[in-house]
């Protein structure tokens, strides 16, 4: 048995692809200047990534100058649309209907302002409308908006807005069951759902309102294929549960995630020493912009960690499935990785990785590559004892030469010589989950 599931295949847009405003103009503006400064002294450099490893500098260098590029392409169209010349800005804002009436705005040369007067509205309405690319707006408050605007519309074009279905595909009862299942169990639904129709109601639309605002998480970067997970309805679910609930602190904290502040990172590889080093982890985080929120997996999925964002807020989303030091802070510095080298290459689309898996794509590995040096640097590491040894003290020797858990370096022992019978008390097993996950 089967029930049709409400979902579509969204333009993969970074919420910010493309600037509609003055003011963004201006900040743009402000954030190329930084960066070029950055990017073309040493100095400057330098008092960004001080006490980083030369081969996680090498990333944020590179990062740096894709997030320079990106940022002029988006103030070139601007400044081209704002001269008469619209074209660079439709190509930017895509097959979207709530971009297109921000463009159709533009084009009109209307300010935000302009359009709310001849709406008769407040200028914050138009504002909230426009951060949400007119996701939440109804269906007659977009007709009068695009009408406004002289906008020529159909109901195609608009079938994502007030309830309309976009296009469906089945789901197998028993992954609904399943996934029901897990949401009682973790405390997803309110009390007052008792049966299982009206539960399954409120998953699917808790599911359908995250695909019309985001997308679906069509790539699992777990090997050398992308796989197309785009109907996963487990991973679907799990994703749209952790929006939910990264949503909720992005309104109430309200984090900027900055690409160019990077110096936290040292910080945060040093709290691995901490008993309550996760917890504080996670707040450190949420400090520099980044939502983490731990989330256990749902049976049958192969997630250790993900990567995406919620409108322009990185979150990161843990299932914490193997409960042990070394993995949650290698997934942790490995999704933070696609934050810092992916924010304008991919974290669009999102990352949903396996760390387990033998295979890993371009991105994969830059993000591998990335976490391992920032936790032990290549250099410090081809020269430590610990590489080879069989007794547990030079290895704490060098965890605390690097000032972090000696669960990270026992780890990548066990990895590397692939014998996960060495060392296996040495772990922190049942550390994480107590204090990140809601339940404990």
């Amino acid at each position: 048995m089967t029930q049709q599931i409400c979902c579509v295949e969204l333009p993969e847009m970074i919420a910010g692809t493309f600037i509609s405003t003055e003011r963004q103009a201006r900040e743009a503006e402000d954030a190329i200047a930084e960066l070029d400064r950055a990017l073309s002294s040493e100095q400057v450099l330098k008092s960004i990534v001080e006490g980083l490893p030369r081969e996680v500098v090498d990333g944020v260098r590179r990062s740096l100058a894709t997030e320079r590029r990106e940022r002029a392409e988006l103030l070139v169209a601007y400044q081209k649309a704002r001269a008469g010349d619209f074209s660079l800005l439709r190509e930017q804002a895509g097959n979207d209907p709530g971009a297109f009436l921000i463009v159709a705005r533009i084009i009109r040369g209307f300010s935000q302002k302009d359009l709310a007067r001849k709406l008769g509205l407040r200028e914050q309405a138009i504002q909230r409308w426009e951060i949400e690319k007119y996701r939440s707006i109804s269906l007659s408050n977009y007709q009068k908006v695009a009408q406004t605007l002289g906008v020529r519309w159909k109901m195609s074009d608009i079938a994502l807005i007030d309830g309309q279905s976009p296009p469906i595909y089945d789901v197998a009862r028993d992954d609904l069951t399943k996934v029901l299942r897990h949401a009682r169990d973790n405390g997803w639904l309110e009390t007052a759902e008792t049966s299982d129709e009206n539960a399954i109601a409120t998953l699917v639309r808790h599911v359908g309102d995250h695909v019309i605002r985001y997308g679906t998480p069509s790539l699992l970067r777990t090997g050398l294929n992308v796989v197309d997970h785009s109907h996963d309805w487990s991973l679907l679910s799990w994703k749209a549960q952790v929006t939910r609930r990264a949503e909720a602190i992005i309104a109430e904290a309200k984090p900027k995630y900055r690409p160019i502040n990077v110096s936290w990172l040292i910080e945060l590889v040093h709290l691995s020493q901490l008993d309550d080093g996760p917890k504080r982890a996670r707040d450190l985080l949420l400090q520099n912009g980044i939502v983490l929120i731990a989330e256990p997996q749902i049976s049958g999925m192969s997630v250790d960690g993900a990567a995406f964002l919620a409108d322009e807020v990185p979150v990161i989303g843990m299932t914490l499935l193997r409960d042990t030091l070394d993995n949650f802070w290698f997934t942790l510095f490995h999704e933070i990785a696609h934050i810092v080298l992916h924010y304008r290459t991919g974290l669009s689309s999102g990352f949903f990785d396996d760390v387990t898996s033998p295979e890993v794509d371009e991105f994969e590995n830059e993000a591998n590559q990335f976490a391992a040096n920032l936790l032990i640097p290549e250099e410090v590491w081809v020269r430590s004892p610990a590489r080879i040894a069989r007794a547990a003290e030079p290895v704490e020797k060098l965890a605390n030469q690097l000032k972090i858990s000696p669960a990270i370096v026992f780890g990548r022992i066990r990895m590397e010589r692939n014998d996960y019978r060495i060392f296996s008390n040495k772990l922190g097993r049942g550390t994480v989950r107590k204090q990140l996950l809601i339940n404990g």
